[in-house]
């Protein structure tokens, strides 16, 4: 990563790791078995925060799917991908800031024990992937969005059954509508994040790309 920084390899192709590919596919699988897990029991708790996850989930099954193809290429085409997800993950919690407005004003009382049970399975389900995922949460801008993802994901989980605790004590939707909007924004600070990391990669490899250039001419 240092060399790549510096300009000696931000034209080349990075060597692809077997394990790191192995740990992406795990965790697209776990994403999308959770997202169809938790769609189906948002709508039957009628919770917001459960639905907000459930769609987080899609989203990084997504996020996983895009990191194995772009595995192999450039380090400009993972930034520029990088700089799509970041995009998405505001997306992301401009949706659910949005979602969590409508249900308010519906003032809708989700189902606690539905809403702590998911929640537990999902944490379980997120804090397995960041193991794996731990030792490349320092790597380039497409590591640390798949890292970010992942974090973000066991955090909202273990929020989702504090608002369960909340609405069974409460008998109110608020604390469901409270979590869904602290996870729409701490989305948006993950996309910041690696908006801003994925272009200050950008505007290395430019730099870097005339002096890559004339090693290459004084090479033939």
């Amino acid at each position: 990563m240092a060399d790549c920084c510096s300009g000696g390899c931000s034209a080349s192709k990075p060597p692809v790791d077997p394990r790191y590919r192995r740990i992406l596919w795990i965790a697209l699988w776990v994403n999308a078995l959770m997202f169809g897990v938790e769609l189906v029991a948002g709508w039957a708790a009628g919770s917001v925060a459960l639905l907000a996850d459930a769609v987080d989930f899609l989203g990084d099954a997504a996020n996983y799917g895009i990191s194995l193809f772009v595995l192999g290429l450039a380090p400009i085409w993972r930034s520029r991908t990088a700089l799509v997800k970041g995009a998405t993950m505001g997306g992301y919690g401009v949706f659910v800031l949005g979602t969590a407005i409508w249900h308010l004003r519906l003032g809708t009382v989700p189902k606690a024990e539905t809403m702590g049970a998911v929640g537990c399975l999902a944490l379980i389900a997120n804090c397995s992937v960041g193991v794996l995922l731990w030792a490349y949460r320092h790597g380039d801008a497409n590591m640390r969005s798949v890292w970010l993802c992942t974090r973000n994901d066991a955090i909202s989980n273990l929020a989702v059954m504090l608002a369960a605790l909340g609405v069974f004590g409460l008998g109110s939707g608020l604390p469901d509508l409270l979590v869904a909007s602290i996870m729409g924004l701490l989305g948006l600070s993950a996309a910041y994040s690696v908006i801003t990391h994925a272009r200050r990669e950008m505007r290395e490899d430019a730099a870097a790309a005339p002096q890559t250039a004339a090693v290459e001419l004084k090479r033939r």
